[in-house]
């Protein structure tokens, strides 16, 4: 009778991920972005070495919080970005963006403005189109409600002043901070942002709601018209 057949050698990226694994628990700062991209693919990916993957996405899209905010079309064009591998992606970026809003939730928010900023630029810098959002804020500023009211394109998103007042009554809100991107990287209000904006002012205003600033996201910047003067 013949032995029993040898077992195979598991594949070489089995050590790796052990070692890359150890690595995270002991020092997570210590990981570049393509092997936190890695570990997030290893359950999507079981049978197959994720660290090219991963380095071709990092490549594609330019960093790892532009892979994680990437348009699931867009994901897919690369060879490997199944339905797990976009489910992984997605469930990352959800929960970086739970942890970063459960840091102004039950808050002063005007006494929080380093983690608002923070959370704004995690949930909008790196989106490829327009978004535009609407903080609801109680008498004591702290969050009633972070509601997308429109997307657009990657210049240009549509608000209805009348439409954002009318959610702030519906919600009891007291004030308003608004939010919203320019893909293009540069925060710098347009005279479209601002004549919006003052339009959005000037119709809450007699309502008793306040607008407290609004706030626009680019790469690794922003601007507050605020700061700048524009409310």
């Amino acid at each position: 009778m013949g032995t029993r057949a040898e077992q195979k050698p598991k594949p070489h990226y089995h050590g790796h991920r052990d070692r890359l694994r150890q690595r995270f628990l002991k020092a997570p700062e210590s990981l570049a972005d393509y092997e936190v991209l890695e570990m997030i693919l290893f359950n999507a990916v079981p049978q197959k070495d994720t660290k090219p993957l991963a380095k071709e996405l990092i490549d594609k899209f330019g960093g790892l919080s532009e892979v994680l905010n990437a348009e699931e079309a867009r994901l897919r064009e690369t060879s490997g970005i199944k339905d797990r591998a976009v489910t992984e992606l997605r469930l990352a970026r959800e929960a970086g963006l739970r942890l970063a809003q459960a840091n102004i939730k039950k808050k002063d928010i005007i006494g929080s403005w380093s983690a608002l900023l923070d959370y704004c630029a995690a949930a909008m810098a790196h989106n490829p189109v327009e978004q535009f959002r609407i903080l609801f804020l109680d008498r004591k500023n702290h969050l009633i409600a972070d509601e997308v009211q429109q997307k657009g394109t990657v210049d240009h998103t549509p608000v209805y002043p009348r439409e954002v007042v009318k959610r702030a009554l519906d919600l009891n809100a007291s004030a308003l901070i608004l939010v919203h991107n320019h893909p293009s990287g540069d925060p710098t209000p347009s005279n479209a942002d601002i004549e919006m904006t003052k339009r959005i002012v000037d119709t809450a205003k007699p309502l008793g709601i306040e607008v407290h600033d609004h706030l626009v996201v680019g790469k690794g910047r922003h601007a507050s018209f605020r700061s700048l003067g524009l409310i």
